[in-house]
């Protein structure tokens, strides 16, 4: 069976797709859409979003304890896990109908089901064919499972948002910044939390300081951090948990075990090979600068091709892919200069190089790098932890912070430069965004040193 012809038939309706097809057939093209899950891709459902409010939830015990200081009595509190699986559910269901209602009024043809490419210039979706001048793959990735023996008991960051009963213990496999996103979380939750890396350190791609600074801040707020862990195997134990057994015969108990080892591109099952588009090693669809595959008429953007895995590098490249395809200002993604939020406790904002890689590329090697600040809602008071137990002691309101050092807080991820000094606030809006979502962006604020910027984000 045969379905009607378009200019642009993309498969996939996360960010990245839905972008592109908003785009597109405000220009005039004829534009389908085909999902098989709920619209919105990861980070809507299972990733960005409802991380993001899951992180929010989690500092509510620490602002109860801090609230004292600022006036406030605040009596015995305490958390529902069910109360937030619930309310995030409405929220996501939201979010759903708001991208099937910007594909409605743009005019693309939303279909529901798994799309397959049949040809050069035909996809099929539930049994019908449909022509397509040119298709997009915007299919995104897929957690990478536990590879173990027992590897069956672990779960994915899918999974970890929907758990019939909170995790008093939890295990969290992974050093990236998703594993420590869910352990920082979970932590301020109120589960007891054991991380598992096997590297030396977590964050492996940030700057060295950061790294040392948020793994330490991680460890006082409660996280159990086991750098050098190599897991061996995951075993039933009493009580439905699971032992994971590490690579020294010792032995870790949890009630849940999160793997969070990475993701890979979602390309299995499209028929790509069978049409003779090439995949990389690990499935990702090789895509040139305009993001064209080896056949002329089947294009790609997002996570499916395993450049930068994150929502606003994404919708970047779909805007720079239906520039190209159906004219508008030219568009080129610049993929060094991505503002990065990442939602641990304390937050983390980054941009450009890290020191590793910018010093190199100074005149002078000796100039200082990196910036740290006290979080900007604390009105200047910071914690301070001993050996034994936690204490605060006030600092006067006001006060600076140490010269050419900047805290990594809560409210303020500040954001490091890399070698090219001299960008300004206009040059960062024009690379791709830290959310997808428009209420965030560049404070007024931003003023730049050599080589790094000083700035950073407003989050609500």
């Amino acid at each position: 069976m045969s379905g009607p012809a378009f200019d642009l038939f993309i498969i996939g309706a996360g960010s990245g797709g839905v972008r592109a097809a908003r785009m597109a057939a405000q220009r005039g093209a004829r534009v389908a859409v085909a999902e098989d899950a709920a619209l919105g891709g990861t980070c809507v459902n299972v990733g960005c979003i409802p991380k993001k409010l899951y992180s929010f939830a989690a500092h509510y015990a620490e602002s109860f304890e801090e609230a004292h200081g600022f006036g406030w009595s605040v009596g015995a509190s305490s958390f529902d896990w069910e109360t937030l699986k619930a309310n995030r559910r409405v929220e996501i269901g939201r979010l759903n109908a708001v991208y099937g209602q910007l594909l409605t009024t743009a005019g693309a043809a939303l279909m529901r089901g798994r799309a397959r490419v049949v040809a050069a210039n035909e996809v099929e979706v539930a049994g019908v064919r449909h022509r397509a001048e040119r298709i997009v793959v915007a299919t995104g990735g897929w957690p990478m499972p536990a590879d173990v023996p027992g590897g069956e008991r672990a779960i994915s960051s899918n999974e970890i948002f929907d758990l019939a009963r909170f995790p008093a213990r939890l295990a969290v496999v992974g050093g990236g910044y998703i594993a420590s996103e869910f352990a920082s979380i979970f932590n301020g939750l109120g589960a007891r939390v054991t991380q598992l890396y096997r590297g030396e350190q977590i964050l492996r791609g940030f700057d060295r300081d950061i790294r040392r600074h948020v793994a330490a801040e991680m460890i006082k707020k409660g996280v159990d951090i086991r750098v050098g862990a190599k897991v061996r195997a995951l075993e039933a134990d009493a009580d439905g948990a699971t032992r994971i057994v590490l690579g020294d015969g010792s032995t870790v108990v949890a009630d849940a075990v999160l793997y969070a080892t990475g993701r890979a591109p979602n390309t299995g099952g499209l028929g790509l090979e069978a049409v003779g588009v090439k995949l990389d090693v690990n499935g990702a669809v090789l895509v040139d600068d305009r993001y064209c595959t080896n056949v002329p008429s089947i294009y790609a953007v997002g996570d499916v091709i395993d450049r930068v895995q994150l929502t606003p590098v994404a919708l970047a490249e779909a805007m720079a892919l239906v520039d190209d395809l159906f004219g508008g200002a030219e568009r080129h993604v610049d993929y060094l200069h991505i503002p990065t939020a990442v939602f641990t406790h304390p937050n983390i904002g980054t941009i450009g190089l890290s020191e590793e890689d910018a010093r190199p590329l100074r005149a002078d090697p000796r100039l200082p790098f990196g910036v740290q600040a006290a979080p900007s809602h604390a009105l200047g008071k910071q914690r301070a932890d001993d050996d034994e137990a936690r204490r605060r002691r006030r600092q006067r309101p006001g006060r600076r912070p140490p010269h050419g050092r900047r805290r990594r807080g809560r409210d303020d991820p500040g954001l490091r430069g890399g070698a090219e000094g001299g960008r300004d606030q206009g040059d960062l809006r024009r690379h791709p965004r830290d959310s997808p979502d428009s209420r965030r962006g560049v404070r007024d604020d931003a003023r730049t040193g050599d080589g790094i910027i000083l700035t950073r984000y407003r989050l609500p």
